[in-house]
C-alpha cells in the first residue's frame, strides 16, 4: 500500500435515492462542464502523488456518463498520470447501467474491479429505498458482468430496514451468495442528515429499527459469511479470499497518500488532509480561474495522527499497533477491553472482535487520557 491511490468523484445520478447523504445531482446536464473541470483538476496535481496503483470512480453513478465521456476521462487520466502494473481500477455501478455495450465498454477501458449498487433482491425493499431498478436487473447485470469475463464483482447491499424481518434479508443475502461475488458491502440502513428519510425521520413518519435488532442483523451477517469462507475484513465489507479485499478502500484506513478529484472529493498526503467545494458549479467555476477548488484542509499533529490510526484500525481485521497509544492507562484499559471481549492482542497488533466491530466508534474514547492516546 505504498504507492497512492486515486479517487474520482462523479457527482452524477437520474435520481436522488431517498436515504444518500453523498453529493450529487438528479441530473447529467452539467457533466460536460465538470468533465473539462476534472481534466484542469488533473493538471494542478500533475507528479505530486508519483505513481498511483488504485483507480476509484464513484459517485453519484459514474456508469451513468456516456461512453463518450467515460472514454475522455479515463484517457485523461492516462495522460495526467502514471500508474503501476497490476492496478486496481473500480468503478461503482447501477444495475440499468450495466448493458452489453457499457459493460464491453469498461472491459475496453481496464476497468477489473466492478462494484454494483445491487442493495437488495427484494422488490419491495428496492421501491422503498427509491431504487430504478429491481431484482431481476440486479441479477441480469451481474449475470452479464461474469459473461463479459470480469473475475472481480462486488455488491452492496442494504440490511436493516424499517419492516424488514431477517428471513427477507437472508433472501437477499444468499441471492447475493449464489453469484459467488468476491465482494461484499453490507451496509446497516443510516438516516443521515440532508436526506429525505431524515425529514420523514423528523415528521414521524420513519421509524429506525432500534440498537438491539441492528446489533443482531449485524451479527448474524457477520457469522453467516464467515461461515461460507468470507473475510469479515472491516466493519461493512467482506472479500471472498484476501486478494479480493478492496486494496484502494484500504489506502483511507492506513494512512496511505489519496488524491481525490471533482466536487467534495478528499485527499491526502504527508499528514495534510483537504477536501473540494461540495457544489459542481462552484468546482468549476473555481478551477476556471486556475485556482484548485479547495474548500477546507486540515494538518494531522502527531497525537491526532495516531488517535486516527486507532480509530481507523478499529474499524479493520488488522487494528493497530500497540506503540500508537500510550499513558498511564493504556495497559489497564487494553487488559479490559480484552477481557470484555472487544479485542485481542497479537503480538504488537490490538485487533478488534466481531463485537468489538459493533462499538468500533465508541473503543479509542476508551483509550484516551485528557483528549490524548
Amino acid at each position: 500500500m505504498e504507492q497512492a491511490g486515486l479517487y474520482i468523484h462523479v457527482p452524477f445520478c437520474r435520481s436522488k435515492c431517498p436515504y444518500c447523504d453523498f453529493y450529487s445531482l438528479a441530473t447529467g446536464s452539467l457533466i460536460p462542464d465538470w468533465l473539462d473541470a476534472t481534466a484542469s483538476e488533473m493538471a494542478l496535481y500533475k507528479g505530486r502523488f508519483g505513481v498511483f496503483d488504485t483507480v476509484y470512480l464513484g459517485g453519484g453513478t459514474p456508469t451513468l456518463l456516456p461512453a463518450a465521456a467515460l472514454e475522455i476521462l479515463m484517457n485523461r487520466l492516462q495522460d495526467h498520470f502514471t500508474f503501476a502494473p497490476e492496478t486496481e481500477i473500480s468503478t461503482e455501478a447501477n444495475p440499468k447501467d450495466l448493458t452489453p455495450e457499457k459493460i464491453s465498454l469498461l472491459k475496453a477501458l481496464g476497468f477489473n474491479r466492478i462494484n454494483v449498487g445491487v442493495q437488495s433482491f427484494d422488490d419491495g425493499e428496492l421501491a422503498f429505498l427509491g431504487r430504478q431498478h429491481d431484482a431481476r436487473d440486479a441479477a441480469e447485470a451481474v449475470s452479464r458482468l461474469r459473461s463479459a469475463g470480469f473475475d472481480n464483482v462486488g455488491m452492496d447491499l442494504i440490511y436493516g430496514m424499517p419492516g424488514q424481518d431477517m428471513g427477507c434479508w437472508f433472501h437477499t443475502l444468499d441471492t447475493a451468495l449464489s453469484f459467488e461475488p468476491e465482494h461484499l458491502s453490507c451496509y446497516q440502513l443510516t438516516i443521515e442528515k440532508r436526506t429525505v428519510f431524515s425529514r420523514r425521520k423528523e415528521k414521524g413518519d420513519l421509524a429506525p429499527i432500534g440498537d438491539d435488532l441492528e446489533r443482531e442483523f449485524f451479527l448474524r451477517t457477520s457469522e453467516s459469511l464467515t461461515g461460507r469462507g468470507y473475510l469479515h475484513y472491516e466493519i461493512s465489507n467482506f472479500a471472498r479470499h484476501g486478494r479480493h479485499i478492496c486494496r484502494h478502500n484500504e489506502k483511507y484506513w492506513h494512512h496511505v497518500p489519496y488524491l481525490g478529484l471533482g466536487p467534495s472529493a478528499h485527499s491526502f498526503q504527508d499528514g495534510h488532509r483537504w477536501w473540494n467545494v461540495r457544489s459542481v458549479r462552484g468546482y468549476c467555476r473555481t478551477l476556471k480561474t486556475g485556482a484548485a477548488p479547495v474548500e477546507g484542509k486540515e494538518t494531522l499533529s502527531p497525537a491526532q495522527a495516531d488517535l486516527e490510526s486507532v480509530a481507523l484500525g478499529l474499524r479493520t481485521q488488522t487494528g493497530f499497533d500497540r506503540s500508537e497509544i500510550r499513558g498511564p492507562i493504556a495497559d489497564k484499559v487494553l487488559e479490559e477491553l480484552e477481557a470484555a471481549g472487544f479485542l485481542h492482542c497479537e503480538g504488537t497488533r490490538v485487533v478488534p472482535t466481531r463485537k468489538g466491530f459493533l462499538f468500533a466508534d465508541h473503543l479509542p474514547l476508551y483509550l484516551c487520557e485528557d483528549g490524548r492516546l
